[in-house]
């Protein structure tokens, strides 16, 4: 598999194409590197770059992005909206296909250091990168702007760089690195110039001031449109989508006497943010990402089945592999994987009901509630479908470990301790799909309080479903305790298992 990051630099300029242009050049002239997007915001006089590649070719992109935007932004003489503490002011690494967080974590190290050690700017560490709590939080870093922090640094040694003399450079501030997941920025626009209102809205929906979880948001005074906007940043667009966020921003607005004038993506998004905001306000029946054009295309030139209907009997043919892998005469995939199955098959089940549900008339009142589960069924499926692979990998490790050499003491040693954090990994996973599952079987028995009563078959399915999938990992789990010689692990996991089966004795029987 190829390896594969995105990089999405924020330089304090976005006024002057001319110098925009000049420091995308000078990033894309790194062979291997595409520069997806560019996006400039007079307001906020910041511009945004997407650059993707393999990871040290993007690397030294960005690190020439540094240094362009260095000879050519003077932080002493730039106004804007957005906050800022450097002219190559936020770089955040972005895990996309064969390659880890941590992966990126590293990569933000050594970039970094490089940063100081070409330019002397000094760098601050941040998200997943961050080398202290305090430092996790963006605004956290930038508390104060570029001239509070110059001035903070000659007297906090609290606020220190991670890298570098602690002290600002005299015209390009500090540079912020950091790996992260993928990042939705995202803003509403007000059909009002006060930018008090969009404050108390921005302080509403942010995690940190006890909002929406995953979002940081702030109030952004457009003088140029004579409007104030709520600038968000979505850090885990599925958790929280877009679409709840609007819904919440309108809702608060309304009690200032307020509505919002329409919303603008900076930078890229996902395809999966944009189906799920579709699917949400569309409403449309039946909606699947099999339906979209693009979708179909992909999987037909990369020879995914094109395809998932029921016609002509595909569904059987789709699930034959994995049947045909169970049958195996071979330890993965077993019980632990299944267990998963059954449990993202009642998922499957409840976004189904859901879905449906919502578009009947009966089910008018309570179309909120049914949308919302919907994305819950449809996370819950999301992992318990991963946790297929995990379990099946989670045990090969454990095989894996007993098949190591037992010659001298010291291998038999090395050898007794693997197996012991393998049998561990292999107990983690089991346990987390029987939290899920029981979990889904108690929400399956909440949505059939606002289903269509049509559906109530199939969510008796699901409950079912649901019921199997935890009871099978619990199994797992209790087998595997055997093995561990860590009494206390042993003696907590077991309390555990103990809770979860006393929630499915309680709930456990579909009602007649």
């Amino acid at each position: 598999m190829k390896r594969l990051i995105e990089c999405v630099p924020n330089f304090s300029e976005g006024r002057d194409a001319a110098k925009v242009d000049a420091i995308v050049s000078a990033m894309s002239a790194v062979p291997g590197v595409y520069v997806l997007d560019k996006e400039m915001d007079a307001d906020h006089n910041r511009c945004v770059v997407t650059l993707a590649g393999e990871p040290d070719p993007v690397a030294e992109a960005a690190l020439r992005g540094v240094g362009k935007a260095l000879e050519l932004i003077d932080l002493t003489e730039h106004q804007g909206a957005h906050p800022r503490v450097g002219a190559a002011d936020v770089i955040p690494f972005i895990p996309i296909s064969g390659v880890t967080i941590d992966d990126c974590v590293a990569l933000a190290r050594r970039v970094g250091k490089e940063i100081w050690t070409r330019y002397r700017i000094p760098v601050f560490f941040y998200e997943a990168a961050a080398t202290r709590p305090d430092r996790v939080n963006l605004e956290n870093v930038r508390k104060g702007q570029f001239e509070g922090l110059r001035d903070e640094l000659k007297r906090n040694h609290d606020r220190q760089p991670d890298i570098g003399e602690p002290k600002l450079h005299p015209t390009a501030g500090v540079t912020v690195v950091g790996a992260r997941k993928f990042l939705v920025a995202y803003n509403v626009n007000l059909n009002t110039p006060d930018v008090g209102i969009a404050n108390k809205i921005a302080k509403a929906i942010r995690f940190s001031s006890g909002g929406l979880r995953y979002v940081k948001s702030m109030g952004v005074d457009l003088k140029a449109r004579n409007l104030a906007q709520v600038s968000i940043n979505l850090t885990d667009f599925e958790q929280t989508p877009m679409h709840r966020v609007y819904e919440m921003v309108k809702r608060e607005a309304a009690r200032y006497g307020a509505v919002p004038l329409g919303s603008e993506i900076v930078g890229l998004i996902p395809k999966k943010a944009i189906e799920m905001a579709a699917d949400y306000f569309l409403q449309v029946e039946n909606f699947s990402p099999e339906q979209i054009f693009e979708n179909k295309l992909e999987g037909a030139l990369t020879g995914a089945p094109a395809d998932q209907s029921n016609k002509d009997g595909k569904l059987g043919a789709l699930a034959r592999p994995f049947i045909d892998a169970v049958a195996a005469p071979s330890a993965t995939p077993g019980g632990g994987s299944v267990s998963a199955l059954a449990g993202a098959l009642a998922a499957a089940l409840g976004q189904m009901v859901a879905g449906l549900s919502r578009k009947k008339k009966a089910q008018l009142s309570v179309v909120d509630k049914l949308s919302d589960t919907l994305e819950e069924m449809r996370k819950a499926a999301d992992a318990l479908t991963a946790a297929i692979d995990r379990d099946s990998l989670a045990y090969d490790g454990v095989l894996a470990a007993f098949k190591m050499p037992q010659g001298d003491g010291e291998e038999i040693k090395a050898r007794d301790a693997a197996i012991q954090a393998a049998t561990r990994g292999a107990t983690e996973i089991p346990l987390e799909v029987a939290t899920s599952t029981v979990a889904l079987f108690e929400r399956i028995g909440q949505l059939a309080t606002i289903a269509a009563a049509s559906m109530k078959s199939d969510l008796d399915v699901a409950r079912l479903m649901a019921a199997a999938g935890a009871k099978g990992a619990l199994a797992n789990v209790e087998i595997n305790l055997d093995g561990i010689k860590d009494a206390g692990y042993v003696t907590a996991v077991r309390e555990k298992v103990s809770a979860l089966r006393e929630r499915l004795g309680e709930t456990s029987r579909v009602n007649a």
